[in-house]
């Protein structure tokens, strides 16, 4: 029996400490907030969206950087294993659109119980409010933790789990990077993922509470030969008082890495019409309202919090006579549709980002194992690891089967 110390109480370091303690290793649990999971119960809106029911082969699709390096962890420690440990300690389970996997109870707060009934009966230790600010490191080897007191305590080994940068009101404030830089990791640099944006563009502040639902969303990013098409998404987008928001421009800001200036969207209101369809389309609903004002011949085609905004962007007088619209000005209208611009002017902040962009260089981290190719028996899970993914229970799948195979692999 070893000596473990797990630092970070959110699901990665959960399910590390779970896969420690039945191996029948002593484990002590560090966490800075006063409860463990402290994340988790935000996550989904409180629902704790856990993981994701695809294939766990397709898990790989909506892995957005360094999937390769997942596969030993996700293979060894499934959604299918991950489900069933939840079910078979209480928490059933319901597969809602995109399989996205919540309790049937809706209550994050039951999944957190789950890990600490575990945890208990196994007789981890647990030390909540407890801050660890230093690692213990002789011949490139970890042997112990440095307390915010300055105590120092002996571990046979340590594991990493302290989260990213977002949220740091949860405890997540990325401190942990910079000792592991003190002590020769490499950190890919940090960025704020799954984040909403804010726009060049005043118009879509004028549309704050709007969601479109089955929309298309085209990320570009501008090159030296021009604009290069980076992802395009269909799903749901939501209009904010700074920008855009919802669960197509969160995925797509994961993709923007560098000078966030350098990259635009594309709003596809209507992807199911080609150009030429959507011409025809709205010929008929001119024809319908010929004699109306163009300002009140859109309500057939469009929310009417956005019918106003659409007409100053077509730059067609709200008061003209439909059956006065020249086609040039129709054609105008039809790009607004298809192809409407939306710049960027950056990135909500970590206090409003879901995940972690960049973090450990995963080629310093045996993927078999997640221990540290640099200092032995210390092993690094979680958000911690330049790995993230898209939104619908990804990430906390990602974070719990790295923390399962550095439970196992601790010694």
């Amino acid at each position: 029996m070893s000596r473990i110390a797990i630092i970070g109480g959110g699901p990665g370091g959960m399910m590390a400490a779970v896969a420690a303690v039945e191996k029948g290793h002593q484990v002590d649990l560090f966490d800075s907030n006063e409860k463990l999971g402290k994340k988790l119960y935000i996550t989904g809106k409180g629902r704790c969206n856990l993981t994701n029911a695809v294939d766990i082969g397709d898990y790989f699709d909506s892995i957005v950087h360094n999937r390769s390096f997942m596969y030993s962890a996700l293979y060894s420690y499934t959604n299918a294993d991950f489900m069933a440990f939840m079910e078979n300690n209480g928490v059933p389970l319901k597969i809602e659109r995109g399989d996205r996997v919540f309790p049937v109870s809706d209550k994050s707060s039951d999944v957190i119980s789950a890990f600490k009934t575990v945890l208990k009966h196994n007789r981890c230790q647990v030390h909540l409010n407890t801050k660890i600010t230093d690692l213990l490191i002789n011949d490139n080897s970890v042997n112990g933790i440095v307390l915010e007191n300055g105590e120092t305590r002996n571990f046979d080994a340590v594991i990493l789990a302290c989260g990213g940068k977002s949220y740091p009101s949860t405890g997540s404030d990325g401190n942990f990077f910079k000792i592991l830089a003190k002590w020769g990791h490499q950190i890919t640099p940090l960025a704020p993922g799954l984040v909403p944006l804010n726009t060049k563009e005043d118009w879509p502040r004028d549309l704050q509470g709007l969601a479109l639902k089955n929309v298309v969303l085209t990320l570009y990013k501008k090159t030296p030969k021009g604009q290069k098409k980076v992802k395009s998404m269909l799903g749901e987008m939501l209009f904010t008082h700074f920008g855009v928001s919802g669960p197509l421009v969160l995925s797509l800001s994961s993709d923007m890495i560098g000078n966030t200036k350098d990259f635009s969207l594309e709003l596809d209101l209507k992807p199911a019409l080609s150009l030429e369809q959507m011409d025809a389309r709205i010929q008929r609903d001119f024809l319908k309202y010929q004699n109306k004002d163009f300002g009140n011949a859109l309500g057939d085609l469009l929310p009417s919090k956005m019918i106003p905004v659409m007409v100053t962007l077509s730059g067609i007088d709200p008061a003209a006579k439909v059956n006065q619209i020249t086609r040039e000005q129709r054609q105008k209208l039809v790009e607004c549709f298809k192809q409407l611009k939306i710049g960027i002017a950056g990135l909500r902040d970590f206090t409003e980002a879901i995940i972690t962009v960049g973090g450990v260089n995963v080629k310093e981290v045996d993927p078999g194992t997640m221990e540290s190719k640099l200092i032995k028996n210390l092993y690094i899970a979680g958000e911690m690891l330049d790995v993230d993914a898209l939104t619908g229970g990804y990430n906390i799948q990602i974070a719990v089967s790295t923390g399962w195979l550095a439970g196992n692999a601790a010694e």
